[in-house]
C-alpha cells in the first residue's frame, strides 16, 4: 500500500499533468467559450448552467461567482444555477422524472440571447441531453464541459469542450479551472481591465 504522502503527491501530479494537456489542446475551444460568455452577457442575456453531483456544486460556485464577485470589483452579472433548490429538483423529478430536472427551469427562465453551459462528465446525462434538446427549441445557445469521451451531448450542443481525461475527478477539477479562466475574462470585459 503506497502512503498517503505518495497518494498526494500521485493525485496533483496526475492534475498537472492533464492541466498542462488541457492548456494546450483546449486553448482554442475555451476561448470560444469565453467570447460566448462575454457576448451574451453584454447583450443583456444570462448565463445558465447545470449539471449533476459533483458538477452541480460547480456550477453553484460558478454562478455565484458572476452574482457577486470573482476577481474585480463589478456590477453583479446575471447567472442562474438550474440545480439550486432542492424543492424545485424535488419536485420536477417527482412530477415529471429527473431527466426533466433542467429542463423545467430552462423553460420558465431561459430565452434567446441566453448562454446554456452544461457539465457532465460522461456527457450521457439524460437530464442533460434533455436540456441541450430544449435549448435548442427555445434558441439558447449551448457549451457543455465533457470528458474525454463527449459522450452523446457533445452532437447536442453549439460549443463542446471536452477535458482530457476519463477520471471523474479529473475531469471536474479541469472543468473548474476553464470556468476560472472564462470568469477572469469576463471580468475584465465588464471591469474594463487589460489584466
Amino acid at each position: 500500500m503506497i502512503s498517503a504522502e505518495q497518494r498526494f503527491s500521485r493525485a496533483l501530479r496526475a492534475l498537472s499533468a492533464a492541466a498542462e494537456t488541457a492548456a494546450v489542446e483546449l486553448e482554442t475551444e475555451a476561448a470560444a467559450y469565453a467570447e460566448l460568455a462575454l457576448d451574451a452577457l453584454q447583450r443583456g442575456g444570462r448565463l445558465l448552467f447545470c449539471g449533476n453531483g459533483g458538477s452541480a456544486a460547480t456550477v453553484e460556485h460558478v454562478a455565484a461567482e458572476y452574482l457577486i464577485r470573482f476577481r474585480r470589483d463589478r456590477g453583479p452579472l446575471p447567472a442562474i444555477a438550474l440545480t439550486a433548490g432542492s424543492a424545485m429538483i424535488t419536485a420536477a423529478a417527482n412530477d415529471f422524472g429527473f431527466e426533466q430536472v433542467f429542463v423545467r427551469p430552462l423553460r420558465a427562465l431561459g430565452r434567446p440571447g441566453d448562454l446554456l453551459v452544461i457539465h457532465s462528465t460522461s456527457g450521457a446525462s439524460p437530464n442533460c441531453l434533455a436540456a441541450a434538446r430544449a435549448a435548442r427549441e427555445l434558441d439558447i445557445r449551448t457549451v457543455a464541459l465533457m470528458g474525454a469521451s463527449g459522450g452523446a451531448l457533445a452532437e447536442l450542443v453549439d460549443l463542446a469542450i471536452r477535458a482530457p481525461s476519463d477520471v471523474t475527478a479529473t475531469i471536474q477539477e479541469i472543468h473548474l479551472a476553464i470556468e476560472h479562466a472564462v470568469a477572469d475574462h469576463v471580468d475584465a470585459g465588464f471591469a474594463g481591465s487589460e489584466s
